[in-house]
C-alpha cells in the first residue's frame, strides 16, 4: 500500500492552511477596507494569491510524505466528480453570460420582469425566482450561473446595489441546494442516513420555511423605496427567449451543463439576428465570458488540492473526534451533528463532500441517541448549506462575486437566508428535540 493511502490520524495542525487563508484574506481585507480606509479594500488582495499561499503551507506540512506523494493526493482531490463538473459549469456559464449579455438578453429580461413587478419588489422577486429555479435544478452553482447576468442587469435598471441583487440570487440558490430532491446534498444526506427522500424533504421544509419567509420580508424591507422611479426601456421577446429556455430547461430537469450550452447557442443566434453583434464576433463574445471565469475555475482546483491534503494529514479526523467526544445528550447529539458537518464544510469548502465524510459518524451518533434519521439527514443538509453559503472561498460566493464583479466578502453580510436557516434549525433542536427522538 502506498504511504499516502494509510488512514489519517487525528491532527489539528493539518487545519493550518485553512487558518492561514482566513487570517490573510479576512485580515488584509478588513485592514485595508476599515482601518486604512482604502476604497474597495477587499480587492487589494486577490483571493487566488492567498489560496496559493495556503496551498504552499499545506505542501510544506507532513514530512512523512514526499512531494510526489502529495501531488498524487492533490490530483485525486481535483479528479473528484463534483470538482470537475463544477469547473465545466463555470466555463459553460461564462460562455452563456458573455453571449446573452452581448445579445442584450439579460437587459430585455429585466425590463420584461419590471413591466409586471414594481421595482420595490424586484430584489425579493429575484430571491423567489432563484428559490424556484434552484429547487428545480438541484444545484446552487447552476442557479447562480443562470441568474447572475439577470441580477447585474436588474441592479443597473433599478439602482439597487449589485451586491444585494446577487446576494438575493445566492440566498435563493442555497434554498434549493438544501431542499431539492435532485440536489447532490439531499441525495448524500438521505443515503448516509437510510431514510426516504420525501420524508426528509417534509421535515427539512418545515424547519427552513420560517427562514425563507423572513428572508423574503427582509429583502422587501431593505430595498423599499430605495430605487426611485425606474425608467422602463423597450424589451425584445426574442432576446428574452434564450433566458426563458434556460429557466424552463432548469425547471424540467435538463442537465445544467447542457442547458447552458443550449442557452449560449440561442443567445448567439438571437444576437446576430437582431444585429446586436456581427457573426464574426460570436467567438469573441463567448471568449469574453469564459475568460472572466478563469480565476474562479483555478481557485476551485486549488481549494480541492488544499482540502485533499487537509484530509490526508488528519485535519478532518480531528474535527470529527473533537466534536464526537463532547456529545452527552440527544439534544447535544443534534447540535454536535450540526457542528460536525459545518466544521468539515469549512475545511473542505464543499457541502456534498462534508455530508459524505460525516454521514457515517452522524448515523452512529443518531442511532446511539435514538434520533430520527429524517432529522439527522435534515441537519446534515441544512448546516452544510449554511456554511457553504457564507464561506467567502466557497464556490457559490466566489462565482456570485465573479458574476457580479464584486468581492465575495461584500456578499457575506447579505446572506440572510443562511443565517436564518441556522437560527431556525437551532431553535428546532432546542425546543422540538423530543419530536426528533425515537422512543425505545
Amino acid at each position: 500500500m502506498d504511504q499516502h493511502q494509510s488512514a489519517p490520524r487525528s491532527n489539528p495542525v493539518a487545519l493550518a492552511p485553512i487558518l492561514v487563508f482566513l487570517a490573510l484574506y479576512l485580515g488584509s481585507g478588513i485592514t485595508f477596507e476599515y482601518i486604512l480606509k482604502i476604497e474597495n479594500g477587499f480587492y487589494q488582495t486577490p483571493a487566488i494569491v492567498i489560496f496559493l499561499i495556503a496551498l504552499a503551507v499545506a505542501c510544506f506540512q507532513n514530512r512523512k510524505l514526499d512531494f510526489n506523494a502529495k501531488l498524487k493526493v492533490m490530483a485525486n482531490g481535483v479528479a473528484d466528480e463534483n470538482i470537475l463538473t463544477m469547473c465545466l459549469v463555470f466555463l459553460a456559464a461564462g460562455a452563456f453570460s458573455g453571449a446573452i449579455s452581448a445579445a442584450g438578453g439579460a437587459d430585455s429580461t429585466v425590463y420584461l420582469f419590471l413591466t409586471f413587478l414594481p421595482s420595490q419588489f424586484a430584489v425579493a422577486g429575484l430571491f423567489l425566482i432563484a428559490c424556484f429555479v434552484s429547487i428545480s435544478m438541484g444545484t446552487s452553482v447552476g442557479t447562480i450561473s443562470a441568474l447572475a447576468p439577470f441580477a447585474v442587469s436588474m441592479s443597473q435598471a433599478t439602482g439597487f446595489d449589485v451586491v444585494i441583487c446577487i446576494a438575493a440570487v445566492a440566498c435563493g440558490a442555497m434554498f434549493g441546494d438544501n431542499l431539492s430532491m435532485i440536489s447532490d446534498t439531499t441525495i448524500a444526506a438521505v443515503r448516509t442516513q437510510g431514510c426516504e427522500m420525501k420524508d426528509k424533504f417534509r421535515m427539512n421544509f418545515l424547519i427552513v420555511l420560517p427562514a425563507a419567509i423572513i428572508t423574503l420580508i427582509l429583502f422587501v424591507v431593505i430595498t423599499w423605496g430605495g430605487s426611485g422611479q425606474v425608467e422602463l426601456q423597450p424589451y425584445s421577446l426574442w432576446k428574452v427567449l434564450p433566458y426563458l429556455v434556460v429557466l424552463v430547461g432548469a425547471v424540467v430537469g435538463v442537465n445544467v451543463f447542457l442547458i447552458l450550452m443550449i442557452g449560449t447557442v440561442l443567445s448567439l443566434i438571437v444576437g446576430v439576428a437582431t444585429g446586436a453583434f456581427a457573426w464574426t464576433q460570436v467567438f469573441s463574445v463567448m471568449g469574453t465570458g469564459v475568460t472572466a471565469m478563469y480565476d474562479i475555475t483555478v481557485i476551485s482546483i486549488i481549494v480541492a488540492c488544499i482540502g485533499a491534503l487537509v484530509k490526508e494529514y488528519g485535519g478532518i479526523q480531528w474535527l470529527i473526534d473533537f466534536i464526537g467526544r463532547r456529545i452527552k445528550t440527544a439534544k447535544g447529539a443534534q447540535i454536535g451533528i450540526a457542528g460536525l458537518v459545518a466544521a468539515v464544510d469549512v475545511a473542505t469548502a464543499n457541502n456534498t463532500v462534508a455530508i459524505v465524510m460525516t454521514g457515517s459518524i452522524a448515523k452512529d451518533i443518531s442511532e446511539e441517541y435514538n434520533i430520527d434519521p429524517r432529522r439527522t439527514a435534515s441537519l446534515l443538509d441544512i448546516f452544510a448549506s449554511v456554511m457553504q453559503g457564507i464561506l467567502p472561498y466557497g464556490a457559490q460566493l466566489l462565482y456570485a462575486a465573479a458574476g457580479a464583479g464584486v468581492s465575495a466578502m461584500q456578499i457575506v453580510p447579505y446572506m440572510f437566508y443562511c443565517y436564518l436557516m441556522a437560527v431556525s434549525a437551532i431553535l428546532f433542536i432546542l425546543f422540538f428535540a423530543k419530536k426528533s427522538v425515537i422512543s425505545k
